[in-house]
């Protein structure tokens, strides 16, 4: 072979080689148990700022935890969301993600809001936060014999509760933060104090929750704040009818404050695409990212600098949140499922 055709196949594959390397980068595979709608703006602008092209696989968290798992070590996944402290500690003890040090992460993202760090930085960062708050009924409730999570299991409220399965996620972190800021026995007293004061069976989503307590069939119950907010947004008669009948209370504010849940991710531990991942999580924590949270799913940001025009999310007023890790929430399950087992709360 000549020598310049040499020359010039060597040529050909070094340009193919770099448009595969740069293909490579700019691809992210994103697993995601996130499932609103409104987040497609978030990704697209990210495509738009970055030229990454973002490859999704949206599940609820046990399907998507099973997924990575049976991949194992050959996942595609670059880039973890989950939207609970709970899910998020679950794949971190599986070994689903690896530490990332980011100076923009860690300039932003509160301490409180990260996963474990054994010194080569966090495996997860929470990126925005809904408050778990009690709803009553206006005409058979009131507000003050409801003002604490505590209260719940008073012998006063029986009849009148309603929750969701005490095994989904959203409540197992509930219970892991009144471990934290109650101690194990008097938790499962309270989840005894629960069960007895049941107005029906834990069934249901969060709207359905709400909706419980607008109809009469339940007195209170608990909902994550973004879906109260979603019906105060809507324009649909019903749900102005709905909402009309129902007061929203931020829990245990003389003591605790209000539980506070977080959405968030990390970079996978086998990442392919590693570099193009931390990119997609620091463009979480921008300013931008950070309002559509709050625009677009009326969750409240993290970072201190973004702002939102939201007013029924601003509606809400000023309330104390707790003041607790996370990631100590999410540790906190386990005994949290025991406790629920112990008292028959399903």
């Amino acid at each position: 072979m000549k020598p310049t055709l040499v020359k010039m196949l060597g040529m050909a594959f070094a340009v193919a080689a770099a448009s595969s390397a740069h293909s490579q980068e700019n691809v992210l595979n994103l697993y995601s148990s996130r499932h609103y709608q409104t987040d497609e703006q978030l990704y697209s602008n990210f495509t738009k700022k970055t030229g990454i092209k973002i490859n999704r696989i949206e599940a609820e968290d046990n399907p998507l935890l099973e997924r990575l798992r049976n991949e194992g070590k050959n996942s595609p996944a670059d880039v973890i969301l989950m939207v609970d402290a709970a899910r998020l500690w679950r794949a971190q003890i599986e070994g689903m993600f690896q530490p990332v040090k980011s100076k923009v992460l860690d300039s932003r993202i509160p301490d409180n809001l990260r996963g474990k760090d054994d010194g080569n930085g966090a495996e997860w960062y929470g990126f925005s936060t809904r408050g778990r708050v009690i709803v009553y009924n206006k005409e058979t409730v009131k507000p003050e014999d409801v003002a604490t999570y505590e209260s719940l299991a008073d012998p006063k409220n029986k009849g009148k509760v309603c929750t969701r399965s005490g095994s989904h996620p959203y409540m197992l972190s509930l219970i892991g933060s009144l471990i934290e800021h109650n101690g194990e026995a008097a938790t499962e007293k309270w989840a005894q104090g629960m069960v007895t004061n049941f107005a029906r069976p834990p069934r249901g989503g969060d709207t359905d929750q709400i909706k419980g307590v607008a109809s009469g069939e339940c007195g209170v119950a608990l909902t994550n704040t973004y879906y109260y907010v979603r019906l105060l947004r809507s324009n649909k008669p019903e749900d102005k009818a709905l909402i009309s009948k129902v007061g929203l209370i931020w829990p245990n504010q003389k003591t605790t404050g209000a539980h506070m849940n977080i959405s968030g991710g990390g970079v996978a531990k086998n990442a392919p695409h590693r570099e193009a991942a931390v990119k997609f999580l620091e463009y979480l924590a921008s300013d931008e990212a950070q309002g559509y949270f709050a625009n677009g799913n009326n969750e409240w940001p993290v970072v201190k600098s973004a702002t939102a025009t939201n007013p029924e999310l601003e509606s809400l007023g000023k309330f104390k949140a707790e003041n607790i890790s996370i990631a100590t929430i999410g540790k906190n399950q386990i005994t949290a499922q025991r406790i629920l087992d112990r008292v028959g709360y399903k």
